[in-house]
């Protein structure tokens, strides 16, 4: 696990400022900086929007009995892809948008199923029921 985080803290930041300046060299370093913001704020707001939506589904599903496994991990990506969204750069606001938006959520969700998978088959995560 440590060998990950040091390698996003080195490698994330080196390719965002690549982003930034392959960005700020087509459109200029202003537009760049007013860009950023601007992705940072409609990130912010879809990932209110979307998040109460999932919220309202985990209630319904937990009212009507269903489980609600699909909403909780809806829920884990809409988190996920606001942290990346509040992070600046261009590479972690694709990444964050395609968290939050409805559509590619399910890869994602698909992903985090087949992470989940493994590691509770290898014994790393475990679940305890009440």
């Amino acid at each position: 696990m440590f060998k990950w985080l040091l390698a996003a803290i080195i490698f994330v930041p080196a390719i965002e400022i690549l982003g930034f300046q392959f960005v700020a060299d087509r459109v200029g370093g202003m537009n760049t900086f007013w860009l950023t913001l601007l992705t940072s704020a409609v990130g912010v707001a879809m990932m209110r929007f979307e998040g109460r939506k999932a919220m309202e589904d985990a209630k319904r599903r937990i009212n009507s009995g269903m489980v609600q496994g699909a909403s909780m991990a809806d829920g884990l990506c809409i988190f996920l892809g606001g942290i990346f969204l509040i992070l600046p750069g261009f590479v972690t606001d694709i990444i964050g948008f395609t968290l939050i938006f409805p559509l590619t959520r399910p890869l994602y969700r698909l992903l985090l199923w087949k992470w989940m998978k493994k590691n509770m088959k290898n014994g790393k995560i475990t679940i305890f029921r009440r």
